[in-house]
């Protein structure tokens, strides 16, 4: 039996993002008072200079959870990825969109 790959099958590709560009990125944690600040600080580090007045918090509907949403210029896939890194090493950060 000849195995076939997932393009063979029908499955698509994930896209490709064209670096650099503008990248909307959703951090969900627990709802805590410090949480927008703490995620804004990390965005910083990895961004430098993205616009803070595209940040944008959202309490879940029984405000458990938060989610900071922000856009950043993207550099490549190397900054996303220690971004994502640094987000989950906080252990307050659940899903990172």
């Amino acid at each position: 039996m000849q195995k076939t790959s997932p393009t063979e099958q029908g499955a698509q590709d994930a896209p490709k993002i064209e670096f650099p560009c503008q990248y909307p990125i959703k951090i969900v944690g627990d709802a805590e008072p410090d949480f927008k600040v703490t995620v804004v600080d990390i965005v910083e580090q990895h961004a430098p200079g993205f616009d803070r007045r595209s940040v944008r918090m959202v309490d879940s509907r029984n405000s458990r959870f938060q989610s900071v949403r922000v856009v950043i210029h993207a550099t490549g896939q190397d900054q996303l990825n220690a971004l994502f890194h640094s987000l989950k090493a906080t252990g307050r950060v659940h899903m990172v969109l």
